[in-house]
């Protein structure tokens, strides 16, 4: 595993939530990491929010980690959610405050 590999994976096994985005929680650089961070900061759940834009290596890393292609990428309990989209159907459909409420409020 490549530093910034074993780096994500600490973060994402350190903290209950954790959004890698574009921009920081306080200031989305992209619409998509902005409708995360409205979800977030709705469900009043508290997250660590991680730019991708600070580090390229970073960057590429989040999707080699997850072999997902999009950012932003949502963690729970290090596990990998999904993206923008997922992350919106679930809140929609609750789906995504359960998950919350059984892994981290539990």
């Amino acid at each position: 595993m490549s530093d910034i590999q074993t780096w994500i994976d600490n973060e994402v096994k350190s903290n209950d939530i954790v959004v890698f985005m574009k921009g920081t929680p306080s200031f989305p650089q992209c619409g998509f990491s902005g409708q995360v961070v409205q979800i977030m900061d709705y469900l009043q759940v508290p997250y660590k929010g991680i730019n991708v834009l600070e580090n390229d290596d970073l960057r590429q890393g989040i999707k080699d980690f997850s072999n997902w292609p999009t950012i932003p990428q949502l963690y729970v309990k290090g596990e990998f959610i999904g993206g923008c989209d997922i992350v919106r159907e679930m809140f929609q459909s609750q789906e995504l405050q359960e998950l919350i409420n059984t892994k981290v409020n539990a």
